[in-house]
Formats: structure tokens, sequence, C-alpha cells
């Protein structure tokens, strides 16, 4: 039997910063509920007030220009996300990985906001995120403020949110002419469960070719390689900078065994999938 406990539904984003300030430390906030309720019905966790997000109609909008680029707001699904002809072609690192997450019933409910305020390890839509240098847009009854995604994961179901903040929007730059992304997962089966290992990669080839790679379910938080980015600095072959990146990705990460994989076996296939995405971005053979 479900926990009892107070639904709130805020229209506002004041109302619902006035409401979390008040009832923070018994409240928790609900955009799809997918991981939320779950937790509540094995009772996990014992909220005595749900706050749904989902009645506040600005934090329902998808906005794109070419100045400003990609926002997305806190109650915005992943179906709608994956209907977004602007997402799949210039955002596609996020479009693939928002495919690969539970299965289309799920991703009627479930928001990206919500994945990545939920801060698991093996996040899909994370690695998307930090190879696209997203921010995380967050309000308080005090004001607003952004977090860049690469400071907003503190630590395995930890965010760097404050007490009475929340999410209100995730916004991601226009990326470069020319630059490529897309995202790669390696699960137990084709159907819908957590990755083994998941890999996100964005190539600019204009020039030199650069490139910024991020993985999930290979360390306490989802983690963006900087090594790997550096490896497409040097000089030499894009195949050999891909194989530089590839070991970057694998004397960084410190995957763990767990009932999906053993660590020796997410080390070896961060690798592998780190090759494929790169040669799938660059052209390389």
């Amino acid at each position: 039997m479900m926990v009892k406990f107070d639904y709130l539904r805020p229209k506002t984003e004041m109302e619902l910063a006035t409401l979390l300030s008040k009832h923070a430390d018994e409240a928790k906030l609900m955009a799809g509920g997918t991981d939320l309720l779950v937790l509540m019905r094995d009772k996990i966790l014992r909220p005595r007030y749900v706050i749904d997000v989902k009645g506040i109609p600005e934090m329902h909008k998808i906005n794109y220009d070419e100045q400003n680029g990609l926002r997305i707001g806190a109650a915005v699904t992943l179906n709608e996300i994956l209907k977004s002809d602007v997402v799949r072609e210039k955002f596609t690192a996020l479009w693939d990985a928002a495919g690969t997450l539970a299965d289309p019933t799920i991703r009627n409910r479930a928001t990206l906001a919500g994945n990545v305020c939920n801060a698991s390890p093996a996040s899909d839509t994370a690695p998307a995120l930090l190879v696209l240098d997203a921010e995380v847009e967050v309000r308080g009854e005090w004001g607003e403020r952004t977090i860049p995604i690469q400071e907003f994961f503190k630590g395995v179901k930890k965010t760097a949110l404050g007490r009475g903040e929340f999410v209100t929007a995730i916004s991601v730059s226009d990326p470069l002419s020319g630059a490529k992304s897309g995202y790669l997962k390696l699960g137990r089966t084709k159907g819908e469960d957590l990755s083994v290992v998941g890999v996100a990669a964005l190539v600019t080839n204009s020039g030199n070719p650069s490139a910024r790679v991020a993985l999930s379910s290979v360390a306490p938080t989802p983690i963006l390689v900087h090594e790997a980015q550096r490896a497409f600095e040097d000089a030499g072959s894009v195949d050999e900078k891909i194989e530089k990146a590839a070991a970057a990705v694998m004397g960084k990460i410190c995957p763990i065994s767990d009932i999906r994989c053993c660590k020796e076996y997410r080390l070896s296939m961060a690798g592998v999938l780190t090759r494929r995405l790169l040669k799938k971005l660059t052209g390389a053979s």
C-alpha cells in the first residue's frame, strides 16, 4: 500500500517556491513520478507532501533559437523531446539518449529534469548533457541561479540543489556549425534496462577535429572525461586520436561490479563504445 501524503499542485513557479520553502524537509517534488512513486510504494521514501510541478504552464515549454539555444522546461516529457525535430537534428546525443530510456509508456510521464535530479550514476541523459555543456536553471524563494551540468552531480543520488531549490529548465547552447553528437548504450537486453555502460560524444570536424566524451554507469556520478578531449588536441591521425581518447576513458573511469555487470566488462566496453561512437561521428575507418 502507498504511504499517505498530501498532494499539492502549484500553478506558478512562485507558488512552488513558497510551498517548497515551507515544507522542504517533508516534501518531494514530482515531475514525472516514475522514480518517486516506486520509492514511495516500496516505503523507501515517506514524504508528507508531494508537490507536482506539472501544473505550471511555463515548465511545459521547449524553446529554441540560434542565439539562445535550446531550453527544455522541467515538466517536458521525454516523448515530447523525441518529437522535436530541433533536438534530433542539432542535439542528437540528447535525442539518442532520450530514446533509450525506459519504454514509450514511461517516457509519456518521465521528464528530462526528473532524470537529471534523480542523479543516478546510470542516467542515460546525463552524458549527453555533459558533452553538450548544458546548464541547469534553478529557482528558490530567494531567487534564481544557473548551475553548469558539470557541477550539478555531487554523488550517488546527490545534486548541487540547495534546500528549497528546484529545477525550472535545462538549457543548452547551440552547437558549433558542423558539430555532430551521439549516444550509445549497452544494456543486458534490447528492451527496457538500465545501462551497463552509456557513452555520449560530441565531435567538431571543422579544421582540427575536437571531441568531448562523457559516460554513465562507470563512476559514482556521470562523468565528462577531459583527458579524452585533450587526446584530440595531440598530433596524429584521427584514428590515433580516437585510440588515445579511448585509452584516456579507460584510465579515468572507476566502474564497479553489480547485479548487471562486472567491473572488468564495464571497463572494456567503455573503451569499445568510445571508439565506436567517435569513429561514427568523425567518419573514421
